[in-house]
This record gives structure tokens, sequence and C-alpha cells, in this order.
């Protein structure tokens, strides 16, 4: 059996819990997803469509808005009750906090963002980027079920979806009480729309290049007609232009889309773990020796506030925006 712990936001699976569903799906076992919030019915029925053959769901104002504490405490006894072989979850920031404090309380093994994943002789063995993205490591889990694995975003395809699947529907109830979460919540600052970093196809990063935060317009302006999300280095982050959402890096988001544009990015390798696997890399920066070029597919050296705007210009013509 494969319990996959399955994120979703406004009413919908994220990607990349979509794609975790893709890749339980080629594993050996039945493949049961943990779907847990408030007014999950929606929820419950797209992850059958993407391919779990059942589901438990917790649904319960208590795990409405995400804390770890409830979903830890729940995922710990589910998979205490009924042991799975593997936990499979998405490596977002949620899915990493949840599988460790999950693997921590059972004192098993869990291997993180990881881009492969095969089994042999019953134990999960998987490929993962270390030492900064410039060596893969193949690792095994050691010790008895439930085995734990976090799944780099975009390195697995989901399934297509079917609608015309539907399974076996379990409910169970949250281990804490309101009483017994340390964390309250007392307020939620509303979305604003932009896509997010990790699910998104294309991306566009400004860095130190872009001098302050109104440096950022070009590189907005660019990622919108494109269709994609805005990145950032930590440099801009640390200065304030940015908020930290849009960082990418080892201590930001690790990303891989289909075209990143590096714009202004020296490319310091604390960015490039964070975006190394990318599809296509293009970089734009005034200095011909900048690290990033070593990186990149395809390069401009040049001033990004004639570049980019350049380019979004020809985008909106080819594109028809």
């Amino acid at each position: 059996m494969i319990f996959v712990w399955a994120e979703h936001f406004e009413g919908k699976l994220v990607q990349a819990s979509r794609e975790a569903l893709g890749l339980a799906t080629q594993l050996d076992g039945d493949v049961t997803a943990l779907i847990f919030g408030q007014g999950v019915d929606d929820v419950v029925q797209e992850a059958f469509h993407y391919g779990a053959s059942k589901v438990i769901k917790a649904d319960d104002a208590t795990l409405a808005d995400f804390r770890p504490e409830p979903y830890i405490a729940l995922l710990a006894k589910l998979a205490s009750d009924q042991p799975p072989d593997f936990v499979v979850a998405a490596a977002t920031t949620r899915g990493r906090e949840v599988l460790g404090g999950t693997s921590a309380d059972l004192d098993t093994g869990l291997l993180h963002d990881v881009t492969e994943v095969q089994v042999e002789d019953g134990k999960l063995v998987a490929t993962r980027p270390v030492y900064s993205g410039k060596v893969l490591a193949t690792a095994a889990v050691a010790g008895d079920k439930p085995q734990f694995v976090t799944l780099r975003n975009r390195a697995f395809k989901p399934n297509e979806p079917d609608t015309s699947r539907s399974g076996e529907v379990s409910s169970v109830d949250p281990v804490l009480a309101e009483n017994d979460i340390t964390t309250k919540i007392e307020s939620i600052e509303a979305s604003t729309g932009e896509i997010n970093l990790t699910d998104a196809a294309i991306i566009v990063s400004g860095g130190r290049g872009v001098g302050g935060p109104e440096g950022f317009e070009p590189i907005r302006n660019l990622a919108t007609v494109l269709g994609g999300a805005v990145g950032a280095s930590r440099a801009t982050v640390d200065a304030g232009w940015i908020p930290y959402a849009h960082q990418v890096g080892q201590t930001g988001k690790v990303v891989s889309p289909d075209l990143y544009i590096a714009a202004g990015i020296s490319g310091a390798i604390q960015h490039q773990a964070g975006m190394r696997t990318s599809k296509l890399i293009v970089a734009i920066n005034k200095d011909p020796e900048a690290p990033i070029f070593k990186l990149a597919r395809y390069g401009v050296v040049g001033d990004l506030f004639e570049v980019v705007p350049a380019l979004t210009e020809e985008f909106k013509k080819r594109l028809g925006t």
C-alpha cells in the first residue's frame, strides 16, 4: 500500500501533488490519497481522477488552515495504525515539513527532494541532487516501513486525468483538538493571484542587477507576457526589493521550469542549486564572466534594462498579446 499526502489549494490539488500521484501509480501497490482540510469533497474526487484507488479524508475545522502540528499528528497515527510500504508527497514547503516531522515521530527513513525513484527488493531507491546540484546521489531508506519520500516539483509527470474514475472513501477524525494545538492563526493574507513559483513552466528572475524594487518592473512585464512567474535572487530579497516568496535558491524555492530566464543574476552557487535542473536556461548579464553563463544554454551579454524590454516587445508581437 502507498500513501500519498495530497496537498491542495482553493479546492484543487496542487500540480506537485498530481505529480506525486502519478509517480505512486507506477510503484507496486494500491494508492491511497490522504486529504486533510475542510470542505475537501471536490479534492477527493480529483484525487481519483489522477490515479488514487482509495482516499482517506479528514474534514474538520482544525485542519482548515495549514498548521504542521495537527497534520503531522494525524499522518503519524494513520501510518502507525495501518502502515503503508511508502508515504509519498511533493517536496513543497508543506510536504517537507509534514513528511519530515512524521518520519521523525515514527523514527523511520526519509528520502527528500528526489528526481528519480525505483523499488528494489521492497526498498525505495532514489536519486537526488547534492552539493548544490553538482552531483546526483543514489540513496535507499534503511529500516522498517513505512518509507517516506518527497518528490522534486516537475521532476515527475502526472497521469492524464480520468474523470470516470472513483473509489472507496474513508473518513477519519483529527488527532488533536483545537485546544491541543499550540499554533493559532490570527490572519491570512489574501492571494496575490500570481503563479506559484514551484508550479510555473516559465520563470523570469531578477538579481542584484535590477538595482532596486522598481527594477523588477521589466521582469514582471516579461513574465506576464510569457504567462510565467517572477523569481528573484537571495540578494534582492535580503535587500527588501521583493518578498521572500519569490526567492529561488538553496534557501528559497527549488524550481525546475521549462524555461528559466535569469536577468541581472551573477549565478552564485546557492542560486544555481535552486534552478540548475531547469529545462532551458537563458542568462542576461553585463558581465561576460558571470558564472550563470556556464549554466545557461543561451546567454546575452548586455544591459537587462535594454534586453528584457526588447524581448517583451518581440514576444508580444509573436504571441499576439
